[in-house]
């Protein structure tokens, strides 16, 4: 095992899955025989308000913080929060970023506008991005609410984990009738080329 420490970072809204992302990546990690660290997710995970989640893993992990400028991922559930958080991303680090927008309360009432052009403004923030529509394709899967996990699928070809650690990590947190629906979403994200 490598003795450097692996940070991932996930930024989403309330509602997206960002606390069942990280659990499969968390999952995936300690799989594959690393020590792991997660904090709690933290933001207005159920009032549609922004999310943050932070995995770490390596031989020794010692804190689930993860300091800005350090993150080896940075994964997006929502295109606007990728640009908030973007500064976690380390020199040479990747974001995948789901091109959905979710409209903020502050937006649909007028007190504020949504940004225009963000896959400009992501091409000009990442060196290295993966931009990709992971809510068509769980649409195009039977549901929506796999989005998550294609993106997972198109993040995990970035990190040091088997692909067997995954496909168990999905089977141990998604049980019953959406085990299959997962699969599949996470081996659509993995296919995904830009």
């Amino acid at each position: 095992m490598k003795n450097e420490i692996t940070s991932v970072v996930m930024a989403g809204v309330g509602g997206q899955g960002i606390l069942l992302a990280s659990e499969i990546t968390a999952q995936a990690a300690m799989l594959a025989g690393f020590d792991v660290k997660t904090n709690e997710v933290h933001g207005m995970a159920q009032r549609g308000g922004s999310v943050l989640g932070q995995i770490r893993y390596g031989k020794k992990v010692y804190s689930p913080l993860v300091a800005k400028g350090t993150a080896k991922v940075l994964l997006a559930l929502e295109q606007i929060e990728a640009l908030r958080f973007s500064d976690y991303l380390a020199d040479g680090g990747f974001a995948v970023v789901n091109a959905q927008a979710i409209i903020p309360v502050t937006v649909s009432s007028g007190a504020a506008k949504y940004p225009g052009d963000i896959k400009t403004k992501l091409d000009d923030v990442f060196k290295k991005l993966v931009f990709i529509d992971a809510a068509k394709i769980a649409i195009e899967l039977g549901n929506i609410r796999a989005a998550n996990v294609v993106l997972l699928g198109a993040m995990s070809k970035h990190l040091d984990l088997p692909i067997d650690c995954w496909e168990k990590a999905i089977e141990t947190a998604v049980r019953g009738k959406h085990t299959e629906l997962n699969q599949k979403a996470f081996e659509a994200g993995r296919n995904f080329e830009e």
